[in-house]
């Protein structure tokens, strides 16, 4: 077996046992039908079950011949480690400001270091204020409604700035 199928095989294995692994915590949660009939066990199963459904189908592939069809990679031959340090900074900045600065403030923070570090990645300009700023109106654009569907519409509770229930 080649090393090319040997690492097909081993994705195909690790996206399976992710999805036992989320199999195993959907376990957990009850069952107890709510409104329209599922329960809150209901959406972790389904992706489990896809996960397994994909990894099983991911290492047949591999064990098979290989992913056939392949387009040759594209990109550079060496990861681009500051770009990766910037995606990582934006989601870890808006797991630990979510609750203080609110949903909407923190994913827009999440969004700016992400599109700065894929900027950075591909080469293109990226810092000056002007692009800044487009970039902080578009993570608010994307998150505000995020937000506002799942507080009014759907009635969770996601952090936010002020108790008024719009920002």
């Amino acid at each position: 077996m080649t090393q090319t199928r040997k690492m097909q095989t081993a994705v195909g294995g690790g996206v399976l046992l992710i999805g036992l692994a989320l199999a195993g915590g959907a376990l957990s949660i009850p069952s107890a039908a709510g409104y329209g009939g599922v329960g809150p066990n209901f959406l972790p199963w389904v992706v489990a079950v896809s996960l397994v459904g994909c990894g099983l189908l991911i290492v047949r592939e591999a064990l098979t011949g290989g992913f056939r069809a392949m387009d040759t990679p594209s990109g550079a031959e060496h990861p681009y480690w500051p770009a990766f340090a910037w995606v990582s900074a934006g989601l870890l900045a808006n797991a630990a400001l979510i609750t203080t600065i609110g949903f909407i403030l923190s994913c827009t923070l999440c969004y700016v270091l992400a599109v700065q570090g894929l900027r950075r990645a591909s080469g293109q300009d990226a810092g000056h204020p002007r692009g800044l700023a487009i970039d902080a109106f578009t993570g608010a654009a994307i998150a505000a409604p995020v937000y506002w569907a799942f507080t009014k519409f759907l009635g969770i509770n996601l952090p936010g700035l002020t108790s008024s229930g719009w920002l």
